[in-house]
This record gives C-alpha cells, structure tokens and sequence, in this order.
C-alpha cells in the first residue's frame, strides 16, 4: 500500500513515499481503510520525545472504515465509520486497538473527523481530566490558532467556562471569536499577565494551556488565579527550559502537569478516548462542536501540508485526504 513516511536526521525532517505492507489486526485491534488523516506539529518537530526516533511512518489520528476486526472485538464490525488515534494513517490502512476508536457522528465529513481524535482528546485531558475546568472559570491558552488551542476554545465552551487566547495575529483572533473566543490578545511576547488579570477582573486564569513554550511559561505562571492550573503541552518556540517562581507556585497554590503522547501507557490511552466520548462526543454528534479545518491536502501533496504547519500560517487543523 501508499503510505508517507517522516524521516529526520536531527536538524530537519522531511517526508518520504514508500510502499509497506498492509497491516494485519491482531487481538483487540481493528485495522481501518483510511479516508483522512490529521497532521500535527509533534510528528514532524525535529529531536526531543514528541518526534519518536529517526523514522516513522507518519499520521496518528484519522478516519475510515473498518476493514479487519482482531480476535476479541466485539464493539466494532467490518464497514462501521469508525474515528480515533491510529498508527500510520498517512497511508491506505492504519491499524489500532479497538480502545482507541469511536463511531463517527453521521453529520462529520471523513475530513472533519480525522480533525478530531490527537487534538481534541489531548484538549480534554488537559481541560477536564488534569485541569479539572468548571462552568464559570477562565482559560487562558496562548498558541491559540493551533488545532490543540481550536479544540480548547469549543470544549471549553461545552463546559461553560470563559476564554482568552493569545496570538500574534490579530486576523486569527478575530477568526476565532466566531466559534467562542471571549478575549483575543495579539501578541507573541511575554508581555500578556497584566491584560490577562484586567479581562478576569483582577483574578487571572483558572487553568493555563501553554501551546507555545518556555518563553511565555513565567508569564503564564504571572497569569494565574489562585489555585490556578497550568498544562505544559507543546513547544513551538523550541524553548525546552523557563524560569519558575517557586515562591508564586507556593503561595498561590499552583499546580503544573504535563500533557503529552509520548510515554502514555495503553490505560492512560483508553481512559481518555472513553472520557472524552462520554463528555465531549455527543456535542460533536448534536453540532455544538465542528473541528475547524485550516486546509484539505490530497494524499500526494502530503509533503505540502506539512510546509504549510511548518509556515505558522494555519488556524486550526490541516488534513490529508487518502482516498
């Protein structure tokens, strides 16, 4: 079968068309004839845990159809629409188990579903998992544009909860206010906590997603409400290390948690695919929630997607059409 693979050699990274064998469904697995996929950021970042080694056979979320069920599968059948985190899904056939895959809302385009599971589900472990974001508090998420920072803004909305996004573009900003965002602020510097404590009334932010970074971490730590939560998820700045005010940590009471695919084991996998199709699937079935697609590749301009996450330029999420 077609299949795009992402290769690096420590100072860049590239794609590479190869063809593989299709993959078989062993017990608990479901293999998926592939209809879309997602890009994200992680896979093609040079270095680091999120890159995953040298070589790799790219996509780790999209959508499709069942086309072989492992032993033991008793959810899903051959030709169910099925959606989720899946190995290899810039090919024809991706392969998963089973706990990694939902039935797809009828009202979702193939695209719009393989926008969904690497950042939405990461959006929830974030907001109501570890974050524990109520009805009524504030969020800040600077990197908002990105498909992560888009999935925050629509659950944060289910939930209730008020949003403030940072960007340095005010164009995306103002994009974004049309599905939720309460508060944009323009800026790509640490220079956001005062207006940040303004928009809140003085109080900061319940719960910080910071998208971008070491260089804005000590400024989100300044924009934290009291018993404040703060998710350390991506890198986009290639900052890796920031200075940390241990003195407002403590007085503040302050939490900081990671959230990242790198080291997660298969019950950490499974609790938050079915956390988030109990809390969060039935808005995407009702239309509360629609991803939001910044550009559709085809399958042989994969490399081109790719460019276009590299430029900074997308709001929400790009796709890759298979077939």
């Amino acid at each position: 079968m077609k299949s795009w693979w992402i290769v690096s050699d420590h100072s860049k990274a590239w794609m590479e068309a190869r063809d593989v064998p299709v993959p078989k469904a062993e017990k608990g697995q479901v293999v998926v004839k592939m209809h879309a996929a997602g890009l994200n950021r992680g896979e093609i970042t040079v270095g680091g845990a999120v890159h995953g080694g040298p070589e790799k056979l790219g996509g780790t979320e999209g959508a499709g159809a069942a086309s072989e069920i492992g032993a033991g599968v008793t959810e899903f059948k051959v030709g169910d629409r099925v959606f989720g985190r899946i190995r290899g899904t810039f090919a024809e056939y991706g392969v998963t188990n089973a706990h990694q895959l939902m039935p797809m809302p009828q009202r979702l385009t193939w695209e719009q579903a393989a926008a969904v599971p690497t950042t939405f589900i990461t959006a929830y472990e974030m907001l109501v998992m570890y974050g524990h974001l109520r009805c009524g508090e504030w969020l800040l998420v600077p990197g908002v544009s990105s498909g992560v920072g888009v999935a925050c803004i629509q659950e944060a909305k289910v939930i209730g909860a008020s949003v403030i996004g940072l960007s340095g573009s005010a164009e995306k900003l103002e994009k974004l206010k049309a599905i939720g965002l309460d508060v944009g602020i323009a800026t790509r510097k640490p220079d956001f906590a005062a207006r940040v404590k303004e928009a809140t009334g003085g109080k900061g932010a319940d719960l910080v997603t910071n998208l971008v970074g070491g260089t804005v971490f000590a400024e989100c730590i300044r924009s934290m409400a009291r018993r404040g939560r703060l998710a350390v998820v991506g890198y986009v700045d290639g900052t890796l290390k920031a200075e940390l005010d241990l003195n407002a940590v403590h007085a503040g009471r302050l939490e900081i948690f990671g959230v990242s695919n790198a080291q997660v084991t298969q019950e950490e996998r499974a609790a938050a695919v079915s956390g988030f199709a109990r809390d969060m699937l039935p808005a995407l079935a009702d239309g509360r929630m629609t991803p939001v697609i910044d550009h559709v590749y085809e399958f042989d301009d994969a490399p081109q997607a790719k460019a276009r996450m590299e430029s900074n330029a997308q709001v929400g999420k790009i796709v890759v059409r298979i077939c």
